[in-house]
């Protein structure tokens, strides 16, 4: 019988390609590719045949295709995560806040619940804003939240809490009630221009900004090309790790092109554990 996980990366896949997240132009260049980088070209038109993608008249916009790479994410990891519980046990829910950064999201939970008033307080005050700047801005596309749990639960093998301990621990209900921040996930179809250092720069503010344990900080990203991956992965300190939608297939492309530069590029940021597959993120989260 196939794994959960491995029917749940199929899914993964087979929802990019049926709604045209991933697809291919009539002069056979994939959605994901730089055309003007032959490299990319390459590599993501062989990821495009191994994973049976369609060629399409015109490709999506890329608000549409970076919106519709976030439901995806979202629903592989909303498929797998909560199936570890033997992992990591507790009431988990998988929110897509990327399309609500009108609202500052992220706020509404532990351990950045005081971020809403600082927000506030920028809102009113033209000097604190231009003191401040946007080091405090977090504005994640998914969320993995764990909600708070009642002493009965806390004490259903042994009687560890009671009104005189653990009085402000955020995972006690008793406590507090809002949701605690377990991870942050960052989605990159492709890392063009400035998107790496977004993506690391967002890291930092929740890292910087947190009362509390640092969650897991990760970025999915459908980027063929292995030195614009780089970019992102190489280094430590920021993000955890990037997970790429289709790091097998990437390999086999690369290894295909001949291209040493971009072979050992690659090798570096696997076996550097840099660079996973989208299979691995919630085995990872369960850490």
């Amino acid at each position: 019988m196939t794994a959960a996980l491995t029917a749940a990366r199929k899914n993964f896949h087979d929802e990019l390609v049926d709604r045209q997240t991933l697809s291919l132009s009539l002069d056979g260049v994939a959605s994901n590719a730089d055309s003007s980088q032959r490299t990319s070209v390459d590599v993501a038109l062989r990821i495009a045949k191994d994973l049976s993608t369609q060629t399409i008249p015109k490709k999506l916009t890329g608000q549409r295709v970076g919106k519709q790479f976030e439901e995806a994410v979202e629903g592989f990891l909303s498929e797998t995560f909560p199936l570890f519980q033997s992992l990591r046990p507790g009431h988990w829910s998988i929110e897509n806040v990327g399309g609500s950064r009108s609202e500052y999201q992220i706020s509404k939970y532990e351990p950045y619940t005081h971020l809403a008033d600082l927000a506030n307080a920028i809102r009113s005050d033209r000097n604190l804003a231009s003191v401040l700047g946007n080091s405090y801005e977090i504005s994640p596309d998914i969320l993995i939240l764990r909600n708070p749990e009642p002493d009965s639960v806390i004490n259903r093998d042994y009687d560890l809490v009671d009104s005189k301990s653990g009085q402000h621990a955020a995972i006690r209900s008793a406590n507090q009630p809002h949701p605690i921040v377990h991870a942050i996930v960052s989605c990159k179809w492709t890392l063009r221009s400035d998107r790496a250092q977004n993506a690391r720069s967002e890291a930092l503010n929740v890292i910087r900004n947190r009362k509390g344990r640092t969650p897991h900080i990760a970025v999915v990203t459908g980027e063929p090309s292995p030195s614009r991956l780089a970019s992102l992965a190489l280094g430590t300190g920021d993000i955890d790790t990037v997970y790429h939608f289709a790091l097998p297939e990437l390999i086999t492309a690369v290894q295909e092109t001949q291209n040493d530069e971009a072979i050992s590029m690659l090798h570096t940021l696997v076996s550097g554990k840099r660079l996973r597959d989208i299979s691995d993120l919630p085995l990872d989260l369960a850490i």
